[in-house]
């Protein structure tokens, strides 16, 4: 009898399919012939690692499926200070968990060699050896507590959402303060729609004035700034335009300067004709060379079509009185201005990778 045919009497026998008289004669075999008993063993032994491994991956898929629904960076400080138990589980016994999951793989590739599934099937040898080296290295990767991949994370909607832009490169951001006001936790997402996690750095409560940072591992540096924050103020009725997240996409809103002062006698505010509505606060004002000159505020329900700016010199300012130790990164704003000579189509375009979304999640 050869392998190809012992292992379809093996494996009619362990299905069940056998009629009465050749199961019979197939225990008899088994009785008589040691080889075929072995066969029948690994056989079994075999199938027991295959539903094993199929149940391990059925696993690994549930906890990806509870893992994509964990904002992980909102639990992650209340975790690091008070682990649970399945955290401290995993802490005192990874090294274990790793050690038999690998021993599993072994087992796998051993019984295959036995049973001379490998030597029969190069490519299916092939393909299994790849999904055994992606498996190893996935547990080495969490057994030295990393994931292979960043796990799309799904939130509940923010429960208040405003706009931020870029200060400098490395993650810096200007938002208003009462965007920020009270959050737990503070996402940015950009015009990509990629989210990125941020901390808020500094406050100015007095200028409803704040400063982000993004702290997220996948961010990426975004290149030059290509606007600077002007120092000096704007003339009255000089035109000027913003870009903010009223809505799930950027949304443009070109107007004029209309004060230099809001109704109540403030001067660190722009009265503005600029379109403003919830979720615009917190984005840039600029004017017509693309230049920052204030950062949009709120909107005046007394008075129809009044909307505000708070100043760039009190932007500045805010930068200023930041503590040092507040820093992780060196913060410099860009002196040159890349934006002046363009249209305004090609300012909106240049500048759409600059202005964030801010996502606001609190209990």
């Amino acid at each position: 009898m050869s392998d190809n045919q012992l292992t379809e009497f093996i494996e009619r026998y362990l299905d069940g399919s056998m009629t009465a008289e050749e199961r019979v004669q197939f225990e008899l075999l088994r009785k008589n012939d040691a080889a075929v008993e072995s066969k029948v063993t690994e056989h079994v032994k075999f199938i027991g690692l295959l539903k094993q491994y199929g149940e391990r991956l059925e696993l690994e898929n549930r906890l990806n499926a509870i893992h994509n629904e964990i904002d992980v960076h909102a639990l992650k400080e209340e975790v690091m200070i008070h682990p649970v138990w399945i955290v401290r589980m995993w802490r005192n016994h990874h090294s274990k968990i790793s050690v038999a999951a690998s021993i599993a793989i072994f087992g796998v590739l051993t019984i295959l060699i036995l049973t001379g599934k490998l030597n029969n099937d190069k490519s299916k040898y092939q393909q299994l050896s790849e999904k055994i080296n992606n498996m190893e290295k996935t547990v080495a990767q969490i057994g030295h507590g990393r994931t292979p991949v960043k796990p799309k994370i799904t939130r509940t909607p923010a429960n208040f959402r405003g706009t931020g832009f870029a200060l400098t490169s490395n993650g810096y951001l200007a938002t208003d303060y009462h965007v920020i006001k009270n959050a737990d936790s503070v996402y940015v997402q950009n015009a990509a729609g990629e989210s990125f996690h941020a901390k808020v750095i500094y406050t100015e409560p007095q200028y409803d004035l704040a400063i982000l940072q993004i702290n997220d591992p996948s961010f990426k540096n975004l290149g030059p700034i290509p606007y600077n924050v002007k120092r000096a103020e704007g003339d009255l009725g000089e035109s000027v335009y913003t870009l903010g997240y009223p809505a799930d996409n950027m949304v443009y809103g070109g107007g004029y300067l209309a004060s230099a002062a809001n109704y109540s006698g403030d001067t660190t505010e722009y009265v503005i004709s600029v379109p403003v509505n919830p979720g615009n606060s917190g984005g840039p004002l600029l004017d017509e060379k693309g230049n920052v000159i204030g950062v949009i505020t709120a909107r005046q329900t007394q008075v129809a079509g009044a909307y505000f700016a708070k100043k760039s010199t009190y932007l500045l300012k805010a930068i200023q009185n930041i503590p040092t130790d507040s820093l992780s990164k060196t913060l410099n704003l860009n002196t040159k201005n890349k934006l002046a000579g363009l249209s305004r189509t090609q300012q909106s375009s240049k500048l759409k990778n600059y202005v964030f979304m801010v996502k606001v999640y609190n209990q």
